[in-house]
């Protein structure tokens, strides 16, 4: 029986470390987003001073270990079988939940999932143990920390709350004082921001930190309590008069200091407090096996947990190496060089970027309420305030070859400062916070004071924030509800399954992460042009076109197999490839709007980015209509309609060949004997028809998609002729750059 116990312990240490890869390459938005979005420094200096955040930050972490082991749980209630039971059914819910959270694209939060499965996992073995031994459900609360859990719950609740109002306000009052043109005031204020922001870093981190730091000694932390006040403000003066002296005598900017300083602070924080998300459970599960296999003859089914109530400090080695694999994961995982999309574009100030969030109801309501009132208020306040708000909300006027970025230092610095202390202060009083959507809430608070919420955005971004608090609901309920499923299969059949179940979770974490295809690549802008002249749109375009053309054909050909196949399996598949083909390449056309508006370049790069516009345009038109005909050819075969036959069974099938063919060389003869086979299929179908009436819905899925294959010919045509001009614009000088043969335009 040992060791079955040990092995146990060797998986949930196994899924520990696969969580901390997975956990890490989802949250690394959390510290990364600001430092990036404002592109203060190089993206691998960031990443180290994270590296060296997330290392330390993870040695202050024991005293939240405390919340596995006995911050739901009453320990002394349950027997060694029992925790075992609920930290086993914990991991392999926890890894289950968070693979069909991201399979979905739903949001969740590590910290939200890892509280509800402990508390829906002891309750429902509390009620096992309660219904089993005759007890009324009153003796419930006996074996729940109801007062720590509701604690928990509502700190993680509230800091949503808290945090969007705390970014609201911070950032109106920062932006009021430096506006968006900061430059002249910044001389004179800016060592005071700068030594404010250290100073309240200082405070958060290690002031408050300190007290769950593994290698913190009682005397240390006495002294350290005992002169704050002299720490606090031997630190707010130091750094105030060093920045302000490299600002006034150097000229220095010390925005990039600040913000790398809160991104090591943030940092610092997630891993003080989001630690214990992923492998708190395993280490919960090894101090209760330390405690149990000393006791010679204990019998796991009777032995008691008491000794988990004790608080005790963890290892710092487990701590140390599990900062270790989340370094590792941040230089490594390509998804967490990634992720940091999302967070910068719902904050961007600048136009052109696609929303994460669709529009709702309720977020249009709130929008709408929201600009009433903003007009009533406005009524009652003197002209001159309003005025002299205007005016510190002028933005910021940018220069021809000013780098384009999603907000400026002001707001990168109050986004990392304002979360990490946020996150701190719950760290201290042993209250798991959702990093992820504290650094979220934060951020969407400061873009809103910074008016980056304009009628062009705001409806979807507030549907962001509202999906954002409907997955915390949405995560807690599934997690509790699959725990306690987890927890009662774990009861009723014992180790074996208990095993074999942590197996089957480590192999859905590893095909998942280490060797499923990696979907957001499709949407990485890889391709993206900052230039904007002719020769690097050229180039892209040389790329681009091939490459989704390619991909039409493809899926096209694919999905007329699948149609005579009456594989509605396959169909569905190649329906979701057509969406995020679509997607891709309308990310491709929205980087038009992001080049410079320089009135003044040579008109060869104002044409070129007419032609990209009007290449992506056409490229668009055809992927939306290859999404809706699959689409179609999805429906037709689900309801069981009946197959093609004869003549139209086989002008498909040559059709799909030819589509096959021309993926490897597309060339004006490929185009030709295409345009033979679909003439032949329209003679197909009326031939056919005439020897036996062919139903409206049969007609209507055959003929569109006849017409379909011969758009996308067509629009491939128009699309070649502009690549054509774009290559060689000196030709006809003369020529208007949209111009193009009607015969091929559509």
């Amino acid at each position: 029986m040992d060791s079955l116990f040990i092995v146990c312990l060797g998986l949930l240490g196994l899924l520990a470390v696969f969580d901390l890869y997975v956990g890490v390459s989802n949250d690394a938005v959390n510290f990364l987003n600001s430092a990036v979005g404002s592109k203060t420094a190089p993206f691998n200096i960031v990443l180290a001073v994270a590296s060296a955040g997330v290392l330390l930050g993870a040695t202050f972490s024991s005293g939240m270990m405390d919340i596995a082991k006995s911050g739901v749980l009453v320990p002394a209630m349950f027997t060694y079988h029992d925790v075992l039971v609920i930290f086993c059914a914990v991991m392999v819910t926890d890894v289950l939940l968070l693979n069909l959270f991201n399979s979905l694209g739903l949001p969740t939060s590590t910290t939200v999932s890892i509280v509800f499965e402990l508390l829906g996992g002891t309750v429902a073995l509390a009620a096992i143990k309660i219904w089993s031994e005759g007890l009324p459900m009153a003796d419930l609360g006996s074996y729940v920390n109801s007062a720590k859990a509701l604690s928990m719950i509502m700190a993680i609740l509230v800091s949503v709350l808290v945090a969007f109002v705390s970014g609201l306000v911070v950032q109106f009052v920062m932006r009021l004082v430096f506006s968006f043109n900061y430059q002249r005031i910044y001389q004179w204020i800016g060592g005071l921001f700068g030594g404010l922001c250290m100073t309240a870093i200082v405070y958060f981190l290690v002031m408050k930190g300190a007290k769950g730091a593994s290698f913190m000694t009682p005397e240390l932390l006495a002294w350290m309590e005992a002169n704050t006040e002299l720490i606090l403000f031997t630190v707010f003066f130091s750094t105030t008069f060093i920045m302000q002296a490299c600002i006034s005598l150097r000229r220095m900017n010390v925005f990039p200091f600040i913000i790398l300083s809160g991104t090591f602070a943030l940092a610092f924080a997630f891993a003080g407090n989001d630690l214990v998300n992923f492998v708190g459970v395993p280490l919960a599960a090894l101090d209760a096996w330390n405690i149990f296999s000393v006791v010679p003859g204990a019998d796991a089914d009777t032995f008691m947990m008491g000794g988990l109530a004790e608080s005790t400090k963890t290892n710092s080695l487990w701590l140390l190496a599990s900062g270790a694999v989340m370094v590792v994961t941040l230089w490594t995982s390509k998804k967490a060089r990634r992720v940091i999309d999302t967070s910068v574009n719902l904050s961007a100030s600048s136009r052109g970027g696609k929303e994460q969030f669709g529009s709702s109801l309720p977020a249009r309501m709130l929008v709408r309420s929201s600009i009433s009132t903003t007009s009533a208020v406005a009524q009652f306040l003197p002209a001159s305030v309003l005025r002299a708000i205007g005016r510190r909300y002028e933005p910021r006027i940018t220069k021809p070859g000013d780098p384009q970025v999603a907000f400026d230092e002001v707001r990168a610095c109050v986004n990392l400062v304002l979360a990490a202390a946020l996150i701190a202060s719950a760290t201290s009083l042993k209250l798991p916070l959702s990093t992820t959507y504290v650094t979220f809430m934060v951020a969407m608070g400061s873009s809103l004071a910074d008016g980056a919420w304009d009628r062009e955005s705001a409806v979807y971004r507030v549907s962001g924030v509202l999906t954002v608090v409907s997955g915390w609901f949405m995560t807690a309920f599934t997690a509790a509800g699959g725990c306690a499923l987890v927890v009662f299969l774990f009861a009723k059949t014992g180790l074996t399954v208990m095993i074999l179940a942590m197996l089957v979770a480590a192999a859905i974490l590893v095909k998942t992460n280490l060797f499923s295809k990696d979907e957001a690549a499709d949407f990485e802008e890889d391709l993206f042009v900052s230039e904007g002249n002719a020769a690097a749109i050229n180039d892209l375009l040389q790329i681009a076109v091939p490459k989704n053309f390619s991909a039409m054909l493809r899926l096209s050909s694919e999905s007329i197999d699948a149609l005579l196949g009456k594989d509605a399996k396959e169909l569905k598949s190649l329906k979701n490839e057509a969406v995020r083909l679509f997607d891709r390449i309308s990310a491709e056309r929205g980087a038009y709007y992001m080049f410079p508006n320089d009135k003044n370049a040579p008109k060869i790069d104002r044409d070129a980015r007419t032609f990209y516009y009007r290449a992506c345009t056409n490229m668009k038109e055809v992927s939306h209509a290859l999404r809706d005909q699959i689409g179609l050819s999805e429906h037709y075969v689900a309801n069981l309609h009946s197959a093609y036959t004869g003549e139209m069974h086989q002008a498909l099938k040559a059709i799909s060949l030819q589509l096959h063919k021309m993926q490897e060389k597309m060339t004006p003869d490929t185009m030709h004997e295409l345009s033979d086979l679909l003439d032949r299929a329209q003679e197909a179908y009326i031939h056919q028809n005439a020897l036996q009436p062919i139903s409206l819905r049969k007609s209507e899925l055959y003929l569109g998609k006849l017409m379909f294959i011969r758009e996308m010919a067509n629009r491939f045509a128009l699309v070649q002729m502009l690549l054509q001009d774009l290559a060689h614009p000196a030709e006809d000088p003369q020529k208007d750059p949209g111009t193009v043969t009607p015969a091929t335009a559509h």
